[in-house]
């Protein structure tokens, strides 16, 4: 019986704790594609080639999965269905990838992910325009909710408009110097930088915002995550067309812009599209987004060992405030959590009740009595007709 019931807690214990596994996984994820990009980036590889090849990769490993496992609980493809995964494939393979890219070739890996902590404030406040979030300023998880969200967004503001003092953590000053003054960005690319980073942020809470409607049409993860993928290839090449005049981009080899591509289209498109839609379903779109400090630390780390990058001051200072408004949004969050299993569990106390004499004389279909605990409330079924 021990073992059955460690068993058994171990299961339960693993049950609550999958989604926040998953998305720390990711986070460690997404801070290997930042840093493998950006090596593609000085290797001369074009981000809008990286987005048409990344998905391209991303289609081939995820569409089979979604065409064999889903094959019986996938809803037929209707006319407004395509045309929100038209959207969803713009939005986030072209758009918020494209505009983060060159917003990080602007400024750095360690500023750009630093950036991203601002996304779970932005999503919120989409979340409740759109009514996926509810606050009552009557409470305190809400009123949580609302002022970290503040907070959140004036860090995000000091990370923009104060830049401070270069931190040298792993080099001497001198050879920070010397490797800056030919990789660092100008005052004025930095400012563009961070506005680019900014507006991806406000497509990726698009995305997820629309995503979570679109689970609710067609409820099949795999199938939402191939068709995003599969139409952001095209959507993608046609934006690439546009702005990359010179066909010689679109040549790669066996080097770090091929490692980026499968690394980011099969990481970072293919499972993250997936996983981050699982978790939406179950959590919400808040909830996916509230580790993005995680991928900060992590790419700082990275970012300061492998690409010898600066860490400013002002971005430091930037993402502490972000942070601590974060973790009191995912507060609130979780006493909302808390609160929904309470209230259901208590819907789930209503005993039926069948009047079987009744339904052996055809009078009615059937007469279900609800009876609440505590309470003595009568609800008659409709007579047959």
């Amino acid at each position: 019986m021990e073992d059955q019931n460690g068993s058994s807690g171990f299961g339960k214990w693993f049950r609550k704790a999958k989604p926040y596994l998953a998305m720390v996984s990711l986070q460690f994820g997404y801070s290997g594609m930042y840093i493998i990009t950006m090596v593609s980036f000085k290797h001369g590889m074009s981000h809008w080639v990286l987005s048409v090849y990344r998905h391209i990769v991303a289609t081939l490993i995820m569409a089979p999965f979604a065409f064999f496992l889903e094959r019986k609980i996938r809803p037929k493809m209707t006319l407004p269905v395509f045309l929100r995964l038209a959207v969803l494939g713009f939005v986030e393979p072209v758009l918020d990838q494209n505009l983060y890219n060159m917003g990080m070739k602007n400024t750095s890996t360690t500023f750009a992910s630093a950036t991203v902590n601002v996304l779970p404030a932005i999503t919120f406040i989409m979340a409740l325009i759109f009514r996926l979030e509810t606050v009552n300023l009557r409470k305190i998880h809400s009123v949580a909710k609302v002022i970290g969200t503040a907070v959140t967004v004036t860090g995000a503001m000091v990370m923009t408009l104060y830049k401070g003092s270069a931190l040298h953590f792993v080099k001497g000053e001198a050879a920070h110097h010397e490797s800056g003054s030919t990789t660092q960005p100008s005052e004025q690319n930095w400012v563009l930088g961070t506005v680019m980073l900014l507006a991806s942020c406000g497509g990726w809470a698009s995305f997820f915002i629309l995503q979570s409607f679109t689970l609710k049409m067609y409820p099949a993860e795999l199938s939402v995550t191939a068709w995003i993928c599969f139409l952001g290839i095209f959507e993608g090449s046609i934006a690439s067309l546009i702005f990359e005049r010179d066909m010689s981009v679109w040549s790669i080899g066996m080097d770090s812009r091929l490692l980026a591509c499968v690394y980011s289209g099969v990481v970072c498109s293919g499972m993250a599209y997936y996983v981050q839609g699982v978790v939406t379903r179950e959590r919400g779109p808040v909830f996916v987004t509230s580790f993005s400090p995680l991928c900060m630390i992590i790419t700082a780390a990275l970012g300061s060992i492998v690409l010898a990058e600066q860490v400013y001051m002002g971005s430091v200072i930037g993402a502490i405030i972000i942070v601590t408004g974060l973790y009191t949004v995912v507060w609130g969050k979780s006493k909302d959590s808390v609160n929904k299993t309470e209230a259901e569990k208590t819907e789930g106390q209503e005993l039926p009740i069948k009047d079987s004499a009744a339904s052996e004389l055809g009078i009615f279909d059937s007469i279900e009595i609800n009876v609440p605990s505590g309470q003595g409330r009568n609800v008659l079924a409709s007579p047959r007709t």
